[in-house]
Formats: structure tokens, C-alpha cells, sequence
């Protein structure tokens, strides 16, 4: 388990929650505890932009390079 840093970001313009997450946690199942810990933003699910989000520290599975590209799309795309 590796954990990521914590922080805060600010989204740009069609920034969504999934895709969020996989840039910061290479996973987008943890677009949930992004969303929890920006309570202000649960409803959104695309950025307008100039919105500042915490990125909490979690503890996230080392992924070989191949399961992470497998996995970068989202499953209704």
C-alpha cells in the first residue's frame, strides 16, 4: 500500500469526480472519498471550474502499469 498526499486542488472546467481520482489515487474507485471529504460538491458531477477541493490522504494498492491503462475508462463510457 502506498499512500498519496494530501492537499488541495483546483479543478478546471469539465473536471469530474472518477477522472479525479484516477489522476490522484490511479483508481477511480476512490472518486467516493473524494467526494467525501469536499461535502460542498456531492452534488456536482462536472466542474465549472475555480472550484478548490481537498485531496485527502488515503492508502492506495500498488498497480502495475498494464491494470492501471486496462482500466482508465469509466464503465458507461
Amino acid at each position: 500500500m502506498a499512500s498519496r498526499i494530501q492537499g488541495t486542488f483546483v479543478c478546471a472546467a469539465g473536471d469530474s469526480w472518477d477522472g479525479l481520482a484516477l489522476i490522484f489515487f490511479q483508481d477511480e474507485k476512490y472518486a467516493t472519498d473524494l467526494m467525501e471529504a469536499n461535502p460542498e460538491y456531492g452534488g456536482l458531477t462536472a466542474f465549472n471550474g475555480g472550484e478548490r477541493i481537498y485531496i485527502p490522504s488515503l492508502e492506495v494498492a500498488e498497480e502495475n502499469a498494464e491494470s492501471a491503462l486496462a482500466n482508465t475508462a469509466a464503465p458507461w463510457k
